[in-house]
């Protein structure tokens, strides 16, 4: 996913990232969030601003709160 660094993201950007990190690493949906933090974010949150890593917090919780 190609990402522009004009402004934040959206949590739906995040939604589909993260489960695409899941379905394609075949992994839980904590170890995609930490692999997307190593991958997408560098190991550095701040990498795409506060309000960037603020939408994929929310865009985590609300996986959290659906996963089966």
């Amino acid at each position: 996913m190609t990402v522009n660094h004009a402004g934040s993201l959206k949590k739906e950007y995040f939604l589909s990232y993260i489960n695409l990190v899941k379905i394609s690493r075949n992994c839980s949906l904590h170890q995609a969030k930490e692999l997307t933090i190593e991958m997408f974010f560098k190991n550095n949150i701040d990498h795409y601003g506060k309000q960037t890593y603020e939408r994929f917090l929310d865009a985590y919780k609300q996986l959290s709160k659906t996963k089966n």
